[in-house]
This record gives C-alpha cells, sequence and structure tokens, in this order.
C-alpha cells in the first residue's frame, strides 16, 4: 500500500522527491503522481486524523479501485492482425488503445497489462506471437554443419552431400536441399527453390558471411557478391548479412539446423543414396514431417502457422524467376572483341583496353563498362574458337570492308556512272572467281579515291571505245598519262594512226642491226 499521509506529509514539510521516494520506499515516479494528483484536486496537508491512505486512494485515484469488468479489454484478434503490418509495435497499438478510451470515458489497461493480456491471447489461440518477429520480414540461409553422402556406383566412394537451409522466423516454417556443392551457383540456385517453396519472397535475406554470398564482410559497408545482389535486386528483396561470429543474428535457421541434423541426416544414416534427385527426395519427404510436427509449447504446427499468419505477407513472386549468371573482368583486346567461355564477342571499338565486367548467363553474355551496359550478345555455344561481330561496333572503315561485296560495289558503280557501272561488269565477267573481280574492282575505287569519280568515269568512257574486256591496269594508265582529259576524237585518230602505221606490227629496220639500208 501506497503512503498517501506520509507522502503529503514530507511534500509538506519541504523535503524533495528524491528524499522521499528515500524515505517511504517507493519509487520517484509513484511520488511525484501522487504529489501531482494532489494539487490538481487540491488535496493538502494537514489532513484529518481519521483519514488513512486507502480514503486517500479513493479520492485521489478512484479508477484503481475499480474491478477489472470496469476496464475496457484489448482485442486480441484486432492487436495480432495489426501487429502483422510494418513498423506497428505493441507500444503504438497500446497508445491508440489509451486514446480511444478516454475519448469514451473508459479506463484503459496499463501497458504492462496490455502486453501480458496480448501474450496469453497469443499463446492460447495462435501459432505464432508477433512481438520480435514480424510475418514476411526475414528468411534466414545457411549451410548445415554436418553433411549426408551419395555412393559411386561404380567405384562405391563416398562422395559428400552438403545440405542448404532456410527459415522463416515468424512460422519457423523451413525448407531444406541438397547439393553436391557448396559453390556460388548451387548458394544461388537453392535461394531460388526457397523462394519457390514459400511461394513467395521476404524483404530481407539474412545469410552468414560466407565467401559464396559476400565478398568482404563488414558492419557497416558488406560488400555483396555480385551474382547474389543481382538476384535480390530480381525478387525485390534485401541482403543483410549477419554479424561475424553472431549466431544469434539468425537463431531460426540455427535452431533448424538442429532438428535437420537429428531428423533428416541421423534419421536417414543407414540409407544409402546413388543420385542427388533420391536424397533430394527423401529430404522433400522428411521435411514435410518436420513442418507438420505439432509445437510442444503451443498448438499448431510450423506449417499451419505459415499458411495462416506469414504466407499473406510474403511479396509476389516474378513473373519469371531469376537465371542464374556469373561474373568475371577482362580487358577489351585491340580487334574490339572481348573473350568469354572460350569464346570472343565485339564492343564498341572506343573501348579498347578498358576493363569491362561481363556478365555470363545461360543464353546471354553482357558486357558492362562503369555498371553501363556496353554490348549484348546472344551466347555461342559448341566446341573451339568462335567470333560473333556486331558491325555497329567496328571502325567505319572496317564496316566498309565488311560491307565490300559485289552488290555494293555495283551500287556504288551505278552512283559513279553509266561507264563506270558497264566497266565493273565487264571486269567481273572477265575473271572466273567473284573474289578476283573484287580484288580488281576495289583497286577502281581506290583510283576514284586519288583520282575522283568524273575521271574515273571519264576514263572508263575512253577504255570501252579501245575495247569490250577493260582491265583495271589499263585504266590506271589513262588516268596517270591524264589522257582521260583529252578529246576521245583526238585519242582515238592517234589510235589509227598508230595502227595503220605498224599494219604489220613492230618491225626493226636495218639501222637496229648494224647493217646497211638497201632501200637507200
Amino acid at each position: 500500500m501506497v503512503k498517501y499521509r506520509e507522502i503529503l506529509r514530507l511534500h509538506a514539510q519541504g523535503v524533495t522527491q528524491r528524499g522521499i521516494a528515500s524515505s517511504c520506499g517507493h519509487s520517484r515516479n509513484t511520488v511525484r503522481d501522487v504529489i501531482k494528483k494532489a494539487e490538481e484536486i487540491g488535496v493538502e496537508w494537514p489532513l484529518e486524523k481519521d483519514v488513512t491512505d486507502l480514503d486517500l486512494l479513493s479520492i485521489l485515484f478512484p479508477e484503481k479501485q475499480l474491478p477489472s469488468d470496469h476496464r475496457r479489454k484489448p482485442d486480441g484478434e484486432y492487436i495480432h492482425k495489426e501487429l502483422a503490418k510494418s513498423g506497428v509495435t505493441l507500444s503504438l497499438l497500446w497508445d491508440e488503445y489509451s486514446l480511444q478510451c478516454r475519448a469514451n470515458n473508459e479506463i484503459p489497461y496499463s501497458y504492462r497489462q496490455f502486453c501480458r493480456f496480448y501474450n496469453d491471447y497469443a499463446r492460447k489461440t495462435k501459432a505464432t506471437m508477433r512481438i520480435k518477429r514480424k510475418p514476411g520480414e526475414q528468411m534466414e540461409v545457411d549451410w548445415a554443419g554436418q553433411t549426408m553422402s551419395l555412393t559411386d556406383h561404380l567405384t562405391g566412394e563416398e562422395i559428400p552431400v552438403y545440405l542448404f537451409v532456410s527459415a522463416l522466423p515468424c512460422s519457423q516454417y523451413a525448407y531444406v536441399e541438397a547439393f553436391l556443392s557448396m559453390n556460388s551457383e548451387s548458394w544461388i540456385t537453392a535461394h531460388i527453390h526457397s523462394f519457390q517453396f514459400f511461394g513467395g519472397v521476404t524483404r530481407i535475406v539474412v545469410p552468414d558471411n560466407l565467401k559464396t554470398g559476400i565478398v568482404k564482410a563488414s558492419r557497416t559497408e558488406p560488400i555483396i557478391n555480385p551474382s547474389y545482389q543481382e538476384m535480390a535486386e530480381h525478387y525485390q528483396t534485401t541482403i543483410i548479412p549477419a554479424r561475424v561470429r553472431h549466431p544469434k543474428d539468425k537463431p531460426s535457421v540455427e535452431g533448424i539446423v538442429g532438428h535437420i541434423s537429428t531428423w533428416i541426416i541421423a534419421s536417414l544414416r543407414h540409407e544409402k543414396f546413388f543420385t542427388l534427385a533420391e536424397i533430394n527426395k527423401e529430404i522433400k519427404s522428411k521435411l514435410e514431417e518436420i513442418n507438420t510436427k505439432p509445437f510442444q509449447k503451443k498448438s499448431g504446427n510450423r506449417q499451419q502457422a505459415f499458411l495462416e499468419e506469414e504466407k499473406f505477407a510474403l511479396i509476389p513472386l516474378p513473373t519469371s524467376p531469376y537465371e542464374m549468371a556469373s561474373w568475371a573482368k577482362t580487358v577489351v583486346q585491340p580487334d574490339y572483341h572481348i573473350k568469354a567461355d572460350s569464346k570472343f564477342y565485339s564492343v564498341p571499338y572506343d573501348y579498347i583496353k578498358c576493363t569491362v565486367d561481363v556478365r555470363i548467363t545461360r543464353t546471354i553474355i553482357e558486357v558492362f563498362y562503369k555498371n553501363a551496359r556496353i554490348a549484348s550478345h546472344k551466347r555461342v555455344t559448341g566446341k573451339g574458337d568462335a567470333y560473333q561481330t556486331i558491325p555497329d561496333h567496328m571502325p567505319r572503315k572496317h564496316q566498309q570492308y565488311l560491307e565490300f561485296d559485289r552488290e555494293y560495289v555495283c551500287k556504288w558503280g551505278e552512283s559513279a556512272g553509266p561507264f563506270t557501272s558497264l566497266t565493273i561488269e565487264k571486269i567481273f565477267e572477265s575473271y572466273p572467281s567473284e573474289k578476283q573481280g573484287l580484288k580488281a574492282t576495289f583497286g577502281l575505287i581506290k583510283l576514284a579515291d586519288k583520282y575522283s569519280i568524273e575521271r574515273v568515269e571519264l576514263a572508263c568512257e575512253r577504255i570501252l571505245s579501245y575495247t569490250p574486256r577493260p582491265k583495271l591496269k589499263s585504266i590506271q594508265t589513262i588516268l596517270k598519262t591524264g589522257q582521260d582529259k583529252l578529246p576521245i576524237e583526238t585519242t582515238l585518230r592517234k589510235s589509227i594512226k598508230q595502227e595503220n602505221e605498224n599494219a604489220y606490227g613492230f618491225t626493226r629496220g636495218a639501222n637496229y642491226y648494224g647493217g646497211k639500208d638497201y632501200d637507200n
């Protein structure tokens, strides 16, 4: 019983509240509340001798003498549903509950009684209690410490098998799968299968600081493996690794690992498995037993708690599952190609000698420079070297060389003029192989770069007036000697005269041989 009379007496004598609390053996909060309430209603010392502490209780705090039936009971079902929402706490709900009571002239329970009421309600009627863990908030993941084994059907050798474990802290619902390795691919694949098993994604994933998931552990800025981070972004979740050597940061999965060791690993110790599919089939059966096994201290089981209390709060799965990808760093070679998976893929030539990140999936090769994608290719499969080049990645001159074929040359000839176009056709006809003709016509294009297209057109007109089978060397001679600049009639006249003078071909006279000329 609070010593109301003594508190008021000492206060009237000017004793401090700290001194009153020490003298009466009450807390300073109690002393402060009594003095404040007495001042509000005008109760002062001295009091009548027949006024007892019980009388002062009824005067100062009449609500404390009312039976519990006069207090408004909290709505346990409402509290349980509201606690599932992000950011909602028992403290907030009690504050709202108190305001509603006062607005309706009702007496609320204290915060401690409010929490006790909800704890009793949740323990008796619900499988989970939403005090420390929100539904759908976290998924804790880890590798089990103990391993199982497969037997090689040829050699009889024992092959170790590693168990991945994931658990939801709110409902304790768990997922287990066996893998032959603890590498990054197995780690991410296990996460994907976990999300599919739960039918949704939690807002946070809490892993250990293993190298396949966390490149560098840090309390403030951990460096997460790029593939692991990319997977988290695909499923719209966040990776928050546990602190180093702090297993209590993920107590649920640590507890599940203990159950796994007993009810899966130990219970299957006498079985022999020859394939990973066989062992995962048995694990699935044992896991269902664990998830449907009744709780010891409360009603329900893990599966029931998950379906009723947590599944609704999970983030929906994306339309397509995450496609496993690996990352690598490489340098762009002088031929503007990078090497990935023993094959070569082009990037824009501007990035020659730059270090780039390469993302490799089952079907796609992507190249990133400073987090910006600069190239994307369909992955080439098969043995041996293979090149995949996008023309837009090549320098302009290289693109011209790549586009250089008969169609390109013919179009160029048409744009140059009718005689150039006809000359190109005649050149192709004069060679048995198209490649030989391309080489000659390429020389013709080079002449146009050197002398101009107009002069090449005139030279082609002139050479066609001489012969139906023009040669590149003849056109080059015409341009070099400037014959294309002369009128074509003058050139033809000189040609005819030379033909008449040498009707019998080229002959040597007596002077050439040092003899006498008998005609004279």
